[in-house]
């Protein structure tokens, strides 16, 4: 499917060319010499269109804001994060097994490879990292397909090297499917989930040795703890602001929905229901729920079908920022000025 997206944005992007319409001018396009042009916004390509399906979105989103193509070329971009000591945005390309780095100064940098799959055998299509995110010591922290494990990079987050201590392999021990997305608490423990989109037979992959895909916990020490195994395709994860919330993406087509947990103070999860449904949507729009992003204010940036929903704390939709393309994951700079989003080939970003 995603070959196929590509071949179809392809050949939109010839027919622009050869229709008598000059294209705009990207000096951010993926190289093999990683080549950097001026990166002021004017000369950014633009994409889709935000939907405000309800007049609160404009209190998050400005009606004239754009979609901004940062960076493209890619194969699946997936799981950003915002670095402060860098000033820059990391992010996936799974096929590619690779981290790339992002920055307004410096524009597109490669930043570390291998990223997720660290043997030297062919294993899959998605082999690399999928989600990042940091942990308390701002070190940077992986969920790694080929690896299937929750992983921390050892060296310090300036001078990256895929060396990578393991956080969490196996659950009762068996190995994990291929962790997709994590995100963490304010006390240090992680909170993932384990669909088998890193298999190369998917769920039906004969290394599989868990027959659930589950949602964890692994503690400060270590412990790995099951939290729900009752989600199809558990994918995208995030909390609310104050903790009390946990928010899983899952990315079943029979069942396109956000669930939600109530966090007790243990730290195990109960009260599961569904948040939001995007089954209507999937009929006609392209994507699933997958990663996602949580606002100071506790709004859900969601990636779905048409992009990436923006869902209020109680669930409504007020609108949908339509990239035009199947939509991975999203996450914010440091002050929540700008939304970047990976979605496909892309890196795009909106400014907030």
């Amino acid at each position: 499917m995603k070959k196929t997206l590509y071949l179809i944005a392809l050949i939109v992007l010839i027919c622009n060319a050869g229709c008598g319409k000059k294209p705009e001018t990207n000096t951010n396009t993926l190289s093999e010499e990683n080549a950097i042009g001026n990166h002021s916004s004017e000369n950014y390509k633009q994409a889709g269109s935000i939907e405000f399906i309800d007049p609160a979105l404009e209190q998050l989103i400005p009606r004239d804001a754009k979609i901004e193509i940062l960076a493209d070329g890619f194969e699946w971009t997936e799981g950003p994060v915002w670095v402060p000591e860098l000033n820059a945005l990391l992010f996936s390309d799974i096929p590619k097994n690779k981290v790339y780095r992002w920055s307004e100064a410096d524009g597109l940098k490669d930043y570390l490879e291998p990223s997720g799959y660290s043997g030297d055998q062919d294993y899959s299509n998605e082999p690399g990292s999928n989600g990042l995110l940091l942990d308390k010591q701002g070190n940077l922290v992986l969920c790694q397909h080929g690896n299937r494990q929750l992983a921390q990079m050892e060296s310090p987050i300036i001078n990256p090297a895929p060396k990578f201590k393991t956080l969490a392999r196996q659950y009762e021990g068996k190995r994990f499917n291929s962790p997709n997305d994590a995100v963490m608490k304010s006390n240090g423990d992680f909170y993932f989930t384990d669909p088998p989109y890193g298999l190369k037979g998917n769920a039906d992959d004969p290394s599989r040795e868990l027959d659930f895909m589950g949602v964890y916990r692994v503690d400060t020490k270590g412990k790995v703890t099951l939290l729900t195994k009752a989600l199809t395709r558990p994918n995208g994860i995030g909390f609310s602001p104050d903790e009390k919330t946990l928010y899983v993406a899952n990315s079943d087509p029979e069942n396109p929905i956000w669930m939600a947990f109530d966090v007790k103070e243990n730290g195990l999860i109960e009260n599961e229901r569904v948040f939001a449904n995007a089954a209507e949507a999937a009929k006609t729009e392209s994507g699933m729920p997958d990663g996602m992003a949580v606002d100071k204010k506790g709004n859900l940036f969601a990636t779905g079908p048409g992009g990436v929903w923006i869902l209020t704390p109680e669930g409504k939709h007020l609108g949908t920022i339509k990239t035009g393309e199947a939509t991975a994951n999203c996450t914010f700079n440091e002050d929540e000025s700008v939304l970047y989003i990976t979605a496909d080939m892309y890196l795009m970003r909106v400014k907030l």
